[in-house]
């Protein structure tokens, strides 16, 4: 796959990776600003918003008409953190000229409708229609009370929310309720402008077009994009240790039947200079499978914990320690998940927990190769980084990690929260 980058306009920039493995291409927008807790809300909602009609196509049911002319064209918004900065735009699959009748080509029209849904929405006054503004908050408000339906979800969002208190890493991807519920039409339009004309804007485009049809298509179709001062001061704080000399613990009790213990980590001193392959070995060794200490010792020796697994976050330097247990299991299972890292500390790691961890870490990168979705996110989060390897690269790194370099990072993480969602002893039959 080749790959390059291309300045298209002031702060607008693309991605390219030509390749010819896939039936359809993938094309994403994504507009770049920093996480915050009083826009996260107003950022995820303004996708949805201009998904729901342009100045030509002015509602859904219209758009939807237009993009079976373009033989099944999907846009749909997206939204998503990496590290503290908020993405969020559109992502967009796109049939491949190759398997088009009569020479039929849609790029350039797929091009031209993502950016009028970007540029040009449907308003009345200049102003987003009120019904449509009202429609995607309440359908966004659903989404962000329905996270407490899925206990380990939220109880890994409330680890993060507390461990990361001080820090816009607090906050989710799509905002708060609160947040929510004062959005505006009047006050939403008025941002969406702003972020308009001040975002740094990142593309990407995987697909069998070359580069210069892409940036053709794409620089004709942004040519109307309101373009100011680019805010280019977004990124990410990365806190090397922890808030307190010992973890902080927080409590919260809530109808379930099943504990759910879970556990921030800084990684330490090793953010300095990251070894982007040596701390996804040192995650895998840990918790990152059915090899892994967490797993082969506390789920399956001790029997402690119905689930437990490690993930890094490595934008934003922490890793997060998800499990389910009894609850009358908290101090064991707390105390043993700690003993499994320390044993990693000591360099008590097997040639075959090394070489399975490398083995799985190595195998999902390669396997990023086969998507076009994953493809995307990697090289969004790479971009972000200043960084641009590819997953193949990333892989053969991982081949030469070393039990050196995964026990030296271990002696840089330290704990720096625990959280337990518990319930009373006699809610057994209780929601898992």
């Amino acid at each position: 796959m080749d790959y390059s980058r291309t300045e298209l306009m002031p702060g607008v920039w693309l991605t390219h990776l030509h390749s010819d493995k896939f039936k359809t291409a993938c094309l994403s927008l994504n507009l770049l600003a920093q996480l915050k807790r009083d826009s996260a809300s107003m950022n995820a909602l303004i996708p949805y918003v201009l998904r729901r009609g342009t100045v030509q196509y002015g509602d859904m049911e219209a758009i939807s008409a237009r993009l079976d002319e373009l033989y099944g064209v999907a846009i749909e918004p997206v939204v998503r953190r990496i590290g503290e900065i908020q993405c969020f735009g559109f992502y967009s699959s796109i049939p491949e000229d190759d398997f088009l009748p009569d020479g039929e080509k849609v790029l350039r029209d797929s091009c031209s409708l993502m950016a009028e849904m970007l540029i040009a929405p449907a308003t009345r006054g200049g102003l987003f229609l009120p019904q449509y503004v009202d429609s995607e908050k309440e359908k966004l408000l659903q989404i962000i009370r329905g996270r407490i339906n899925n206990k380990e979800g939220y109880a890994v969002s409330r680890c993060v929310e507390e461990m990361c208190c001080y820090e816009d890493f607090a906050v989710s991807a799509i905002g708060s309720e609160i947040e929510c519920e004062d959005i505006h039409y009047r006050r939403l339009t008025k941002h969406y402008h702003a972020m308009l004309q001040s975002c740094p804007i990142e593309i990407f485009y995987c697909g069998r077009s070359p580069k210069n049809t892409v940036v053709s298509a794409l620089t004709d179709a942004l040519m109307p994009l309101p373009r100011g001062d680019i805010d280019y001061d977004i990124g990410t704080d990365v806190r090397m240790n922890s808030l307190e000399e010992k973890p902080r613990y927080v409590e919260e009790v809530l109808d379930v039947g099943q504990g759910k213990l879970c556990m921030g980590f800084r990684l330490g001193e090793c953010m300095e200079e990251p070894d982007v392959a040596a701390i996804n070995v040192f995650s895998a060794v840990f918790g990152g499978g059915t090899s892994s200490k967490l797993f082969a010792n506390v789920r399956e020796k001790l029997s402690l914990c119905y689930y437990a697994s490690s993930a890094v976050n490595i934008a934003k330097g922490i890793m997060l320690v998800a499990s389910g247990i009894e609850f009358k299991n908290f101090d064991r299972a707390k105390t043993e998940i700690l003993a499994q890292l320390d044993a990693i500390r000591a360099g008590d790691i097997s040639d075959e927990e090394l070489n399975a961890a490398k083995s799985g870490v190595a195998s999902d990168l390669r396997s990023f190769m086969d998507s076009k979705g994953e493809l995307e996110g990697f090289y969004l989060t790479r971009a972000l980084q200043g960084e641009d390897y590819s997953p193949t690269d990333m892989a053969l790194l991982v081949d030469e990690v070393t039990k050196e370099q995964v026990v030296k990072i271990a002696q840089s993480v330290e704990c720096d929260l625990i959280y337990f969602l518990k319930g009373t002893e006699d809610e057994e039959d209780a929601e898992p």
